[in-house]
């Protein structure tokens, strides 16, 4: 190719990036509307051709996510431990710290929640207003415990060198296997079956309010909502977040300004693990009602990694996003008890859909990282 063709080449692609890096909020809207229902039309022919009813797949998978209050309720309930998961990885993320260790946060923190209810109930009298405090004492305690978990990785970074993916990855199971021992050893009440702690209290428990599920409440999807408002703003209007998001994307105009890039680590893997801690503990009250061997628990904390990269690691873009991700869940899970579809198949349209969504933030980052797109970087 002429240095002529080569540069019209590059012109055309500096237009096109800097047009999808100049996108208004409302226009990557459209965009990812317009991306689920292309996913789910070729979806639908990957399923027609391989011999299913490809109308009823479809219709199965939205009914499954919104057909009913309770598939609501489920999807609602799947996308607020996701938001929290996905807001402690967005925060690393977005320092340049990769945090792969959110389910190991996750689970030390709804233990340290249980631990925290079990010990205090027969100290208490037994009343809603108790159960209330209890829930904040237990949030606190998972808060601290996730927190604590987060920073050890954050200081073998920080002050030892260590790879952060691998010492998380790593936490990730030693969390799963010193709790499950704990739990098989000293919590499992006389002839239980599997390693489970005793119930909660009826009192311990967030209300159902308008959905009646046992296991969802709107107080949860709340929490949710205004952790991610805290966050939100934390990283936006004070210098303590500017500081962490500058050191993600200028470490050396962090450290010219001040910043000491040991601590701003630690300190971002603490707030990270906080916040997993915290999801941690609402699926222990909310969902559970009691305390299970983590390895059965769902992957909220890896899932979490897909949503803070489809929303740019942006705190308010995990909202829709999770919700994105939990309706899936919700749907595909639905398929698999309603239909006769292999779940292999039902798990590659689902992954298509996400490929399409993420497919233009995909581009985006890779505009900005290459150089493309002019000013728009």
């Amino acid at each position: 190719m002429s240095d002529a063709g080569a540069s019209h080449v590059r012109a055309a692609l500096d237009r096109i990036v800097d047009r999808m890096l100049r996108a208004s909020v409302l226009e990557r809207i459209v965009i990812a509307i317009v991306s689920t229902t292309l996913a789910l039309v070729i979806g639908a022919g990957i399923v027609a051709l391989s011999g299913y009813d490809a109308v009823e797949f479809v219709y199965s998978l939205v009914y499954g996510a919104v057909g009913e209050l309770s598939n609501v309720a489920f999807t609602l309930r799947q996308s607020t431990m996701l938001i929290l998961a996905g807001v402690a990885v967005a925060v690393a993320f977005r320092a340049g710290v990769l945090n792969i260790g959110v389910q190991g946060q996750f689970v030390v923190g709804g233990f340290a929640a249980t631990l925290a209810i079990l010990f205090l109930t027969p100290l208490l009298p037994a009343n809603t207003v108790v159960g209330v405090v209890l829930m904040v004492v237990a949030g606190g305690a998972a808060v601290a415990a996730g927190g604590a978990y987060g920073a050890l990785p954050g200081l073998m970074k920080a002050y030892a060198g260590a790879n952060e993916v691998i010492t998380t990855i790593m936490l990730n199971f030693i969390a799963s296997g010193v709790v499950y021992f704990l739990l098989d050893a000293y919590l499992r009440p006389p002839g239980a079956a599997a390693p489970n702690t005793e119930s909660f209290p009826d009192y311990v428990d967030l209300p159902g309010f308008a959905f009646g599920s046992p296991s969802f409440s709107v107080i949860g999807f709340g929490i949710a909502l205004v952790t991610v408002a805290v966050v939100y703003v934390y990283m936006t209007q004070t210098g303590s977040g500017y500081d962490l998001v500058t050191s993600g994307y200028q470490e050396p105009a962090a450290k010219y300004s001040g910043v000491d890039p040991n601590r701003m680590i630690v300190r971002t893997m603490t707030l990270s693990g906080m916040i997993a801690g915290l999801a941690g503990a609402l699926f222990a009250v909310m969902i559970l009602g009691y305390y299970s061997d983590p390895n059965t628990f769902p992957t909220f904390g890896f899932d979490a990694i897909a949503v803070s990269l489809l929303a740019a690691n942006n705190p308010l873009g995990v909202i829709p996003a999770g919700l994105l991700f939990g309706g899936l869940d919700a749907g595909g899970q639905y398929i698999g008890f309603t239909l006769d579809v292999p779940s292999e198949l039902v798990d590659g349209v689902i992954g298509l859909i996400v490929l399409f969504v993420a497919a233009p933030e995909l581009f985006r980052a890779a505009g900005r990282y290459t150089g493309l797109g002019g000013d728009a970087r």
